[in-house]
Parts: C-alpha cells; sequence; structure tokens
C-alpha cells in the first residue's frame, strides 16, 4: 500500500515538471523579443572610451571619442554622450550630427534626446537641413516621429536665394511646409516681404499670407492681409482689399491678382486706382493695370474722378482706358481745321493691339492744327474791319436785345437799318422810329446804340492758339486718358455727353467724339467734335468744331439758338466769358421787356458773331460782317423758322449730378428715359 502511494506521488512529480517546463520557456519568448526589437533602444554602435558613472543611485554610461549611436532609422554622431538606460535619454557635447533615414540632417554642438519621445532640442549653432532648406537659430527641436523641426527663440530659413527670419518658426519635413510667427521677414534679391505671421511651402516656393502684409522689389510695395504668393514666379492672388502701390499710383480692390514678370495686375470687385501725379482716381468692378507700361483698362462701370482745385471732374463710360507715352516716341496729334480732312493717331501709337479694335469707330479720328483758325479769328478782328462791328445790348437775364414794348415789327430792309446802327456818330432821340419800306416800324431806346466802352468791346486781341497748355513739367513721361461707348462727364460748370473721348497731359485737351453735347450755365453747346483746352487744371478754351450749335431755353418750347461753322468759347476763372462763331453764322433769339415779357423775335445770319458773358450769363452779342436780319413781333413769328438747322435739344441726356455717373451708365439711361417730360402750352 505505501509503496502505491510512493509510485503515485513520483507520476505527479514528473507531470508537475513537465508543465511547468512547457510554462517558463513560453513566458521567456513572450517577454524577451519585446525588449530586444525596441524601437526605443538606442544601440551603441561605436566610441573610443566607454565610462560607467552612478550618481545619486542613477547608473550613466560616458562615451568619449567618436561615439555613434542609433535608434530605428536615425544615426547619433558627436565627440562624447552620456546616457541614461533608466530614463532611456542621450545628452551628447561637441560636433552634433543627427541623420533621418538620410532624408533630414540636424547639427549643433549641445543634443539632450529623449529617446521614449524621440524628441530632440540642438543648441548652440543649431541647424536643420534636408539638402534643400536649412534652418538655422540658437536653438532647434525635432520631433522624431512627426517630422517636424521647431525654434521658438528666433531662426532663420535658407531656400535657395530666400532668406526667412522670424521669432518662433515650425518646419514639417513631410510636407515642406514652414509656419512662421512674430517679425517675419522674406529677403530675396528681388524683392522684400514682411509680416507678422507667415505659411510657406519650401518646394513650391508659395507664401500664404494671414497676416498683414508688405511686400516690396524697389518700385511697388504690395500690402494685403490674406492671399497667396509664388516667391519664384512672383505671381500672386490677394483678397480682403488688398494694395498695389509705386511712385505715382495706387490700385486697391477686392481681389488682385498679380503677375511681377509681366507686370500685369487684375483687379476685381470695387477697383480704386489712383494716379497721384495727375490726381486722377479710377474707380471700376473691374480692371486690369499694367506696372510695366504704366496703363490701366477699367470696364464694368468705371468713373474716372480728374481732381481739380474748385471744380473736379466726374467721367464715366462703358470702357476707360490711360496709358503713358514716352517722349521720345510721343508725336502731338494736331487739331483738325474745317477745311482739313486728314487724320493723324499718332498719339496711340503705344496703345496695346487689344485695344486697337473698340477704339476704331470712336476715337480714331484726331483733330489738327488750329493755327489757320487762329489766322482767321485773328483776321476777322483786324482794325481793318473795325467798321463792321455791329453791337447788340442785352438784358442780363436773356440771350436778347433791349426793346420797348410797343416798338415791334418786321424790319425787312436790314441793310438799311445795319447802316444807320454802324454810324457810331448818329444820335437818336429816345423814342425814334426807322420806317422801313413795308411801313413796318421799330423803336429803339438811345442808351442800346450808346457806343460805350462798356456795351461795346473794342476789337478784341488776337488770340495765338497755344500748341501745349499743359501744367505738367518737361518730365519723361505723358498720361493719356481714352474712354468709349456712353461717356458721361459732370462737374459743377460743364456737364456733357459723347461717345468717345481721348485726352493728353501732352496738350491737356479734351476730345469729344460722335454727337458730343456740352452744358454750360444751362446753354447747350453741340459739333461734329468738341476740344476743351485746359491749363493748369482749369478749363482754358472750348472748340466746337464743324455744324456748331449754341442752344439755351428761354421758356418750355422757346429756343434762343446760334449756330455757325465753328464756335470757340474762353472761359475766366470758372466761367465763359466770351465765345466766337466763325462761318455762316446764325442766331434766333426771343426779345423781353423789362417786365420779361416776350416782346419780338430777331433772326440773324452774318459772316461772325461774339459772344460775352457776365457772371455767366449772357451780356451782349456783336454782329461782324455783312449781318443781315429780321425781326418778327412774338404773336406773329413763323412757328416753322423757330429752329435753325441741325437744331436739336437733348436736355434729357445731361447728367444731373455726381451721383447720378456713380452708378451705372446703362441704369442711368434707363431712368433719364422713363423720366416723363413736361409738356409746356404755348402762350398764344
Amino acid at each position: 500500500m505505501i509503496l502505491k502511494m510512493q509510485q503515485l506521488a513520483k507520476c505527479g512529480l514528473i507531470l508537475a515538471g513537465l508543465f511547468l517546463g512547457r510554462l517558463f520557456p513560453a513566458t521567456a519568448q513572450e517577454t524577451q523579443p519585446a525588449a530586444r526589437d525596441s524601437n526605443n533602444v538606442i544601440h551603441i554602435i561605436q566610441s573610443d572610451k566607454l565610462n560607467v558613472l552612478t550618481k545619486d543611485s542613477v547608473q550613466l554610461n560616458r562615451f568619449i571619442g567618436n561615439a555613434i549611436f542609433r535608434q530605428g532609422n536615425t544615426l547619433f554622431y558627436c565627440d562624447s554622450a552620456l546616457i541614461n538606460r533608466a530614463s532611456n535619454i542621450l545628452d551628447a557635447y561637441g560636433h552634433i550630427h543627427i541623420n533621418q533615414a538620410d532624408s533630414i540632417h540636424i547639427y549643433g554642438e549641445y543634443l539632450h534626446y529623449e529617446g521614449n519621445t524621440r524628441m530632440a532640442t540642438l543648441r548652440d549653432n543649431a541647424r536643420l537641413t534636408d539638402g534643400k532648406v536649412t534652418l538655422t537659430g540658437p536653438e532647434l527641436q525635432y520631433d522624431m516621429n512627426a517630422r517636424i523641426g521647431t525654434y521658438v527663440k528666433g531662426g532663420k530659413l535658407v531656400n535657395g536665394s530666400s532668406v526667412l527670419t522670424s521669432q518662433e518658426g515650425y518646419y514639417y519635413a513631410d510636407t515642406k511646409d514652414v509656419y512662421f510667427n512674430y517679425n517675419v521677414l522674406l529677403v530675396d534679391p528681388e524683392y522684400t516681404l514682411s509680416t507678422d505671421t507667415l505659411l510657406y511651402n519650401t518646394q513650391s516656393k508659395i507664401a500664404t499670407i494671414v497676416a498683414p502684409t508688405t511686400i516690396n522689389d524697389g518700385k511697388t510695395v504690395m500690402y494685403a492681409t490674406s492671399g497667396e504668393y509664388n516667391t519664384e514666379t512672383g505671381q500672386g492672388n490677394f483678397d480682403s482689399r488688398p494694395t498695389i502701390e509705386d511712385s505715382t499710383a495706387t490700385i486697391t480692390a477686392d481681389n488682385i491678382q498679380m503677375d511681377k514678370r509681366t507686370g500685369l495686375a487684375y483687379a476685381t470687385g470695387n477697383m480704386i486706382y489712383r494716379d497721384t501725379a495727375q490726381h486722377m482716381t479710377l474707380l471700376s468692378n473691374y480692371g486690369t493695370v499694367n506696372q510695366i507700361e504704366k496703363t490701366v483698362l477699367a470696364t464694368q462701370h468705371p468713373l474716372m474722378i480728374l481732381e481739380r482745385e474748385k471744380d473736379t471732374l466726374y467721367l464715366a463710360a462703358d470702357t476707360l482706358f490711360s496709358g503713358v507715352l514716352k517722349r521720345d516716341t510721343f508725336t502731338v496729334a494736331p487739331v483738325r481745321t474745317s477745311t482739313d480732312s486728314t487724320i493723324s493717331v499718332d498719339s496711340t501709337s503705344n496703345v496695346p493691339d487689344s485695344l486697337r479694335k473698340p477704339l476704331q469707330d470712336s476715337t480714331e479720328v484726331m483733330p489738327a492744327d488750329t493755327s489757320a483758325f487762329a489766322k482767321k479769328l485773328k483776321n476777322a478782328l483786324a482794325p481793318g474791319d473795325s467798321g463792321k462791328l455791329v453791337p447788340v445790348m442785352v438784358a442780363k437775364d436773356s440771350a436778347l436785345i433791349t426793346l420797348k414794348p410797343k416798338a415791334v415789327g418786321i424790319l425787312s430792309d436790314t441793310a438799311k437799318a445795319m447802316a444807320i446802327l454802324r454810324d457810331s456818330t448818329r444820335a437818336l432821340k429816345p423814342d425814334s422810329i426807322v420806317l422801313s419800306k413795308d411801313s413796318a416800324v421799330i423803336g429803339l431806346k438811345s442808351k442800346a446804340l450808346a457806343l460805350t466802352k462798356d456795351s461795346l468791346r473794342s476789337q478784341p486781341p488776337a488770340l495765338a492758339m497755344e500748341t501745349d497748355t499743359s501744367a505738367t513739367k518737361d518730365t519723361s513721361e505723358i498720361r493719356y486718358i481714352r474712354a468709349w461707348h456712353h461717356v458721361r462727364i459732370y462737374s459743377d460748370s460743364l456737364q456733357g455727353v459723347a461717345d468717345s473721348i481721348y485726352y493728353s497731359s501732352k496738350d491737356s485737351i479734351f476730345r469729344f467724339y460722335r454727337n458730343p453735347i456740352l452744358w454750360a450755365n444751362e446753354t447747350q453747346l453741340s459739333g461734329d467734335t468738341i476740344f476743351l483746352y485746359t491749363k493748369n487744371q482749369k478749363a482754358d478754351k472750348l472748340l466746337l468744331d464743324q455744324n456748331a450749335l449754341l442752344v439755351k431755353e428761354s421758356d418750355p418750347q422757346l429756343y434762343n439758338q446760334i449756330k455757325g461753322n465753328q464756335i470757340t468759347g474762353y472761359f475766366l476763372g470758372q466761367a465763359l466769358d466770351w465765345m466766337h462763331v466763325d462761318g455762316n453764322a446764325e442766331s434766333i433769339y426771343y426779345v423781353r421787356d423789362d417786365d420779361s415779357a416776350y416782346v419780338s423775335v430777331n433772326r440773324t445770319l452774318s459772316g461772325i458773331i461774339n459772344i460775352y458773358f457776365r457772371e455767366g450769363q449772357l451780356h451782349h452779342i456783336s454782329f461782324i460782317k455783312d449781318p443781315e436780319g429780321t425781326m418778327y413781333p412774338f404773336t406773329q413769328r413763323p412757328l416753322d423758322q423757330m429752329q435753325l438747322e441741325n437744331f436739336h435739344w437733348d436736355i434729357r441726356r445731361k447728367p444731373k449730378s455726381k451721383y447720378e455717373l456713380m452708378g451705372t451708365v446703362s441704369e442711368a439711361k434707363i431712368k433719364e428715359e422713363e423720366k416723363p417730360v413736361p409738356k409746356a402750352e404755348d402762350e398764344f
């Protein structure tokens, strides 16, 4: 029995041994390989010397001379190092070099590396590079896991010829992105970029702007708060009202796309282009600016504002273009006379080909030299013709002569009457009556015929036509302006419409083409072409060339009119001083008495007519060279003869205010057409 129990116990021990023998080796196989293959272990590759130090029960391994370590795919090189096996921390000194998979190389004089988190901190001439980009600073941190390099105590990044400096920088090795913060400055041989925060990709070399940024290339300065800029190609796309400015011009818009190589900038949304040298501002919803050629093309409801000392001019059109002509290639476009049909477009030689086609139908006809016209004017006012000067006094509030209320009739023998008027030594009694062959009577007050110095201006001095009235100095550049289709201008003293306009600071002349009409002091002025001469940024002279016509509404359906081949007006201050009507001059004007009641209607034909103004109102009229006229009683006037040839009254087209031009041209036109025109009843 006892022997049997001993055998059973022996068998139990054997079974237990077999079980434990299988259990312990399995546990060892699970734990030991895990510790041996861990990527956190810092392996020793090489060292000249090895010492083991114990301090405060902490054991340190000290390596001296050409030490090399490895963790995963990263190699560490240094002169000497200390490794704490317990905390898995490496401190290295002298000629530090970290090589991560032959893609990232980090250098410094001191390294603190935490093996568990794989975070490296380098000091003293710290430098990180991927072969193309170099990041340097007094202290660098590099995350081996995330592959992110950081400096927070100042540093710089060198990428080719570009150098970026900032207080903080974060480099993402995988995406090649760098995030700079605080006092960011990018210096390139062609420009500098300064901001407070910047995102930059070292591979594409695109800078993403997220804070107020200034880009300066020495000639132009860009201000932006949002957008992207390719630092290699110079192409940019900026939002949130960026601004580009140079020595003479500034452009601002909701969005600007630019290319520094071509010099082109495309502005979209509420564009404001300002030429500080010419005191010109251009507003538009879309514009193209060439910074090299210094041109601007504005579409989508453009409005140009030409600042003047007292009277600012507003100009609206479907399209506006402004450019600069160099003096060595500039030829003045002469002003065409009434007998000259030649065409010159030399002043547009520098206009891009893409802009020539739309302008051919409206601004290709350039006026020629007006010296012949000036000579004609001088001869007309020569002393030899002084005997033909016929003064007619008019009331201040009307463009007509003053007659006694009851002295009305038809003057058929006008030659005889004019001969009497030309005789300045012949005195007439206050109530004297001149009888014509047809027994029609006309009475005039003697004071109307008194040839005083105030009522009769002696021969006006011959005015030499200036070839250059520009206020600009002799600089190397001359700016010109072109506007076409539905052109509208407005100022306090002058308003107008035309199909197209050309202006150059060379001669300071506004040229209005295709059915142009101007309004000055409620007087409508029109002609085939209109030239407005300016001097010192003020209106100086006005020329209505071919089919010139002046119309002023005396009352509804009653119009004072003057027409001729050419009409020249001269300004004094901001108002018309006098006007000269040359060639086939005709006039129709309504005569009022002292009580402003209509008395008669005069229709006169003369070679030349001079019109004089006082305080913006008509003062008197002089008829020169064989004047002939007919005076009709107001109640007997022939209605079919009360309009001169080519008469037109286009008051509905007149711009009412500058705010009307600030809207769209089409909207203003629709509102104008929809506005009802009051129909006045005839008085008899």
